[in-house]
């Protein structure tokens, strides 16, 4: 075989490879920087109008979600039952960052569809979702006891991803 063939060959059989090994990692393992480490500070006006405040520092000493979503999102309206329930089982205080969105809009979602947040942060310009690493929303995020990031979960939340990981890994975490 000449080098002209061989090449090409081991090109493809290298794609087919990394082809491969992508489609075995699931869809919703995306690697993030912020795992082990501080959560970014979330210093934004909330939806309620309740004064700005630092959601990370108030937090210390406790097990808390993150959850960023958007009105405009589809899969967000898919996952917000399972929210609501999770509220209010009042398991972990459940904290939102709205995202990219206009903040009556997000109200009015709210006001419709229910609100399972202590608290909802507006992060209309994405800058807060960019020092979190967010991709799109939803994602997920679970903060222990000393501020960390322990978890994170790119896209809608599920009754058995909610059973089968969330609570065993706050159960982990001493929530």
């Amino acid at each position: 075989m000449t080098a002209r063939r061989i090449v090409p060959l081991a090109v493809f059989v290298l794609m087919l490879g990394l082809l491969g090994a992508g489609l075995r990692s699931g869809p919703r393992d995306l690697p993030s920087p912020l795992i082990g480490q501080p959560a970014p500070p979330l210093q934004l006006a909330s939806l309620d109008s309740a004064p700005t405040s630092s959601v990370p520092d108030a937090l210390r000493g406790q097990v808390w979600v993150l959850n960023v979503w958007a009105s405009w999102c589809a899969p967000c309206r898919e996952e917000h039952p399972a929210w609501v329930a999770f509220a209010q089982s009042q398991r972990v205080p459940l904290y939102g960052l709205n995202y990219k969105d206009r903040p009556d809009d997000a109200r009015r979602w709210l006001a419709n569809f229910g609100n399972p947040y202590v608290q909802s942060l507006s992060d209309a310009d994405g800058k807060a979702g960019i020092d979190w690493g967010v991709y799109g929303v939803p994602e997920t995020f679970v903060i222990d006891r000393h501020g960390v990031v322990r978890h994170r979960h790119v896209g809608p939340i599920t009754p058995q991803f909610m059973r089968e990981t969330l609570l065993p890994l706050l159960q982990r975490l001493g929530a």
